[in-house]
């Protein structure tokens, strides 16, 4: 978890990058800009309120050989190792990004290379180095007094309500290539920024698993659950996995398959299913690790826990309380319609 609010930006450099298939130029300031107490709030706003909307999905920096020989790695160190040297570390940042810049729907654009302290992530406080990219130019107007009326000028220039592409680098896990966290608004080039300049593999820690373990159960559930079982069946695992997640801080497979799977013929089903597609899911070899709250709290978002029946009509399940469905959702099927149904318990309808 990261938390931005009281980041303070301590240094601001502002370059230019061209496409260079186009052969349009870089151009490297001689002198980091100077901050003021109008524009800093403003930027702050513009640089991190991407991070704030967005899941957290961080990265690390990698090599197939090691990491001293990442670009971005060794730059992200010498500017930690000594703080003062980031504004000329930020030109070769800017000059690595320029020689990634050569396909031809690449856009230019302005970036920002900013030295950040009092970074709040897992509840450490660290420095940190904000790398952004401005590349869409917005419309606006410009009003000039004339004698007699007032003139309106076109004029284009960077939005602050949308940065197109940035990382911040937190001087964090060095050893296992800092941990890093990235947006990209314009991915029309998805292997530009994340692999070609930064260099980046996923940060394996407890959020990504958590996240990639229930992302494997739902799958599970729609392609094993559901065929075996039925949607309601399909939908129950899906929510007593959910809460099985939420409640426990450490996860045991274990006890995880005995508690959540009612039917004990789709334990080795799992276990099948787990051996096919683990890999996929960066699972394969995973019993045991410790849960991620903020991981969970996302994935219940995207957990769809709604029935779709062909008659126009939708069940909603409760993935706080899943014990309800099991109590009152019972489902049969009708000899003289010949037609299965939902047979619903409750005592009062609830206003909406």
């Amino acid at each position: 978890m990261i938390n931005l609010y009281n980041t303070h930006i301590e240094n601001l450099s502002i370059h230019r990058v061209g496409n260079k298939s186009r052969n349009e130029a870089i151009f490297l300031s001689e002198q980091p800009f100077n901050l003021n107490d109008e524009i800093v709030p403003l930027m702050k706003e513009f640089f991190f309120k991407p991070f704030r909307e967005k899941e957290e999905n961080y990265f690390q920096f990698a090599h197939e050989i090691d990491l001293d020989y990442n670009d971005m790695f060794k730059f992200a160190t010498e500017v930690f190792d000594n703080p003062s040297s980031v504004h000329e570390i930020s030109k070769k940042i800017t000059t690595h990004l320029f020689e990634q810049s050569n396909h031809p729907h690449i856009k230019n654009g302005e970036v920002y290379v900013t030295y950040l302290s009092n970074v709040n992530i897992d509840n450490n406080v660290v420095d940190a180095i904000g790398i952004f990219k401005s590349e869409i130019q917005a419309d606006f107007l410009q009003f000039e007094e004339k004698a007699t009326h007032l003139e309106m000028i076109l004029q284009q220039g960077v939005s602050l309500n949308k940065l197109d592409k940035g990382c911040i680098i937190f001087n964090y896990k060095k050893e296992e290539g800092y941990k890093i966290l990235t947006v990209d608004s314009n991915r029309y080039d998805a292997r530009y920024w994340l692999e070609h300049f930064l260099s980046v593999d996923a940060f394996e820690d407890e959020n990504f698993i958590t996240k990639k373990y229930l992302k494997f159960c739902q799958n599970f559930a729609k392609d094993v659950v559901f065929p075996a079982e039925d949607k309601k069946e399909e939908v129950m695992f899906m929510n007593r996995s959910v809460n099985y997640f939420a409640k426990n801080d450490q996860f045991e497979e274990t006890n995880f398959l005995n508690e959540v799977l009612d039917n004990p013929d789709l334990i080795p089903e799992f276990k099948n299913y787990k051996m096919d597609k683990g890999e996929k899911y960066s699972i394969e070899d995973v019993t045991s690790f410790p849960i991620a709250n903020a991981a969970v709290s996302d994935a219940r978002k995207s957990i769809k826990n709604i029935i779709n029946l062909d008659t126009h009509i939708q069940i909603k399940m409760d993935f706080i309380n899943p014990e309800s469905a099991e109590k009152y959702v019972e489902k049969g099927w009708d000899e003289e319609k010949q037609m299965y149904y939902y047979l619903v318990y409750f005592n009062k309808e609830q206003k909406s």
